[in-house]
């Protein structure tokens, strides 16, 4: 007889916490949490509270602040942590980890200095390891409630992407396979960068015509982007592109739109950054693909204006009147 499928998940933020809730259910399952009382409180209480509130976790999820315990048995391994913390994370991991395990990263987001997506920072820091994503328009506090969801993980085998599916699927949480790891994974970091955009318009009042605007050119901008980096164009109209940028864009729930609207209200990105307690991507991720988008010589208006508002460059209200200002031309291929 085989020994049961191990899973570790190292991360435990609100969406780290949330798939190992959700892959308890199937395998038995460890999350590492760096600080020892977020770990106490979930194997005591079955809570996350700095994260997830009251909502209650599977009380068959175990967590643990020793990443050797959390890896060294692992059958798959699961990077919940941000872009930020990734390398590092990888990198302490790697002498634990067991050679073939597949490691599906959570994280919606790019690396600064490099510009790699995470499945290349993972393909450095773990070669010879199979690595894919789980995404898709996942709020964690309403798959936790069990409201009906849909994710995709994404393998460059298809084998090995079937072969994961059931161990993150409940009967409320659809998970779809794919072999396009490049465009499931680009959908997360650019619609990240699209949900500020939309975050300002809600913040500055423009309307429903002008959100509807900014999330429909806003994916013209991620296709085009993730086309000319590899990804395949009907990807992006799938979960991981159109879904999960539709999810950020209008749920009130979305760390990025928040930032937008706290932009719009004449805050700086210091003092947002400084009174949250959990990491929108999309405040790191958007000069990265502008300069991404610069090199290919791509034309992203809106992700370019989210950059300067960032940076402080300009305010919400002269970023929108900025791209009133560029020119439409086909739908199909235009500029905005």
């Amino acid at each position: 007889m085989t020994r049961p499928i191990q899973i570790a998940v190292l991360g435990a933020g609100s969406w780290g916490a949330t798939v190992a809730s959700l892959a308890s259910a199937n395998a038995r399952t460890v999350l590492w949490a760096r600080r020892a009382e977020t770990a106490d409180e979930i194997n005591r209480e079955h809570r996350n509270s700095g994260y997830l509130g009251d909502l209650p976790l599977n009380p068959a999820l175990r967590a643990t602040t020793s990443l050797e315990e959390a890896v060294s048995t692992c059958d798959v391994l699961v990077l919940g942590v941000p872009s930020h913390a990734m390398r590092a994370t990888l990198s302490a991991a790697s002498a634990l980890v067991r050679p073939w395990v597949p490691v599906v990263s959570l994280a919606k987001g790019l690396e600064q200095q490099t510009r790699m997506r995470m499945t290349e920072v993972i393909g450095e820091e773990l070669p010879g390891h199979p690595a894919g994503v789980l995404a898709g328009p996942n709020l964690a506090r309403e798959v936790l409630q069990g409201m009906a969801a849909a994710a995709v993980i994404a393998m460059p085998d298809l084998h090995v992407a079937r072969s994961l599916q059931p161990l993150f699927g409940s009967r409320m949480f659809r998970v779809y396979s794919n072999v396009d790891v490049v465009g499931c994974e680009l959908g997360g970091p650019l619609k990240n960068v699209i949900a500020i955009s939309a975050g300002m318009a809600v913040g500055l009042g423009v309307g429903m015509n002008t959100l509807a605007t900014v999330v429909t050119r806003g994916l013209a901008e991620l296709t085009r982007f993730g086309v000319a980096h590899g990804g395949r164009a009907e990807t992006f109209a799938g979960l991981t592109g159109l879904g999960d940028l539709m999810t950020t864009c209008m749920s009130p729930l979305s760390r990025n739109r928040q930032v937008g609207e706290q932009l719009a209200r004449g805050k700086t990105t210091a003092e947002i950054v400084a009174a949250m307690n959990m990491v929108a991507e999309g405040i790191k991720t958007s000069s990265v693909v502008v300069a991404m988008a610069a090199e290919r010589g791509l034309e992203m208006p809106i992700s370019r204006e989210v950059d300067a508002v960032i940076r402080g460059e300009r305010g919400a209200e002269r970023a929108f009147r900025g791209l009133l200002h560029v020119a439409p031309g086909s739908e199909s291929d235009a500029a905005a």
